[in-house]
């Protein structure tokens, strides 16, 4: 009973930090406090292998998928009831069913086959579509945008086809693709230290994907990759990484944010400068344990309604296990910008709020 009553008031500070559930932004938040106790608690990392460029949605059936580069071949998929204990359930392909280059592309002029990398996952009209960046490491202009359906968030996924690559739209290292959806409009957001773009798309009613060349703008500098947009009380928010991903120990890997009023920008730091000119305000940097973090997935929303952000980084003490996925809580100040506390990975934080109505 005591051990009861004690988890109860844990949920009660849960329920009442950051805001609850109001999402006006005109109340300071509360970061949620670092805590030990495991029955209310989680810690970092919340996926312990290699799951680089993670990206997650809520799935029809309420639980959590998260996708990830492949440093598991073939894409894989995990699957989380509370977005704090994973278990691997699928790939999303197989060595037969994996995406390639298209033939001829002469770019590829070693033949070589494709890498696939930060795949992104949407819901559109009754399909799960997984778009990802089919890549040679140091070959930009070869980068293909493409995508695949299934009618499960565990696939598997039948490649469909591609939306556009770097000779198409004319953009180098065209990859880190992000889906976004507004009032019946389809935009792709794009890119990887060579400006970020934004396209609108047609999609037809056999999921074919057109992109609309004559649409296509820069909304952001060269440098940043891992993109993606939250939109909350009337502000588009532009995340991004920026500096080094890959260099283990060395990995400066930084998440940034900037914020807009119109989907197109201009996006702006507090003071007001662009991120078309490299500003931003820092959200995410590493610390004594973690480095490297950055390539968030878009935020995903517990069933308070409160936010947090999925992400890649290498802990120091493993570093032979590359990059792993943490979670952890985005708070929203008095200004309506988010933040996470000291700008810096958790150890130990109260968990998500799921399925609340059945605690």
């Amino acid at each position: 009973m005591k051990l009861k009553n004690i988890f109860l008031l844990f949920t009660f500070i849960v329920c009442t930090a950051c805001g609850g559930s109001e999402r006006s932004g005109n109340t300071k938040e509360t970061p949620i406090p670092l805590v030990e106790d495991s029955l209310v608690a989680y810690h970092n990392p919340v996926i312990r292998v290699a799951t680089p460029d993670p990206t997650a949605i809520r799935a029809n059936d309420g639980y959590y998928y998260l996708y990830a580069t492949e440093d598991i071949r073939n894409i894989p998929v995990f699957r989380s009831k509370d977005l704090i204990e994973w278990e691997e359930v699928a790939t999303a392909f197989t060595d037969e069913t994996r995406p390639d280059f298209a033939p001829g592309n002469k770019d590829n002029k070693d033949n070589i086959h494709a890498a696939i990398w930060a795949p992104e996952i949407r819901y559109i009209k009754g399909k799960y579509v997984l778009f990802y960046s089919l890549a040679q490491w140091g070959n930009h202009w070869v980068s293909t945008v493409g995508y695949a359906l299934s009618d499960s968030p565990t696939g598997p996924f039948e490649v469909k086809g591609y939306v556009f690559d770097s000779r198409e739209v004319n953009v180098e290292n065209s990859i880190d693709q992000f889906f976004y959806e507004e009032n019946g409009t389809y935009y792709m957001l794009w890119g990887s230290f060579f400006g970020i773009y934004i396209m609108e798309l047609d999609i037809a009613e056999d999921f074919t994907i057109t992109p609309k060349l004559e649409t296509k703008r820069q909304i952001a500098g060269t440098a940043y990759e891992g993109i993606n947009l939250w939109k909350r009380d009337g502000y588009y928010y532009l995340f991004a990484s920026i500096g080094s991903c890959c260099e283990g120990g060395n990995s400066t890997y930084t998440t940034v944010v900037g914020r807009s009023k119109d989907l197109l920008g201009p996006y702006v730091n507090k003071q007001g400068e662009k991120m078309l000119e490299n500003k931003h305000e820092i959200i995410l940097h590493g610390n004594d344990r973690f480095v490297g973090t950055g390539h968030n997935s878009v935020l995903m929303e517990d069933d308070k309604r409160d936010t947090w952000m999925l992400y890649h980084a290498y802990e120091l003490e493993h570093l032979d296990t590359q990059r792993q996925v943490l979670l952890d809580h985005v708070c929203w100040d008095d200004e309506g910008w988010p933040y996470i506390e000291n700008q810096e990975p958790s150890y130990g934080a109260f968990r998500p709020v799921i399925n609340k109505s059945d605690n």
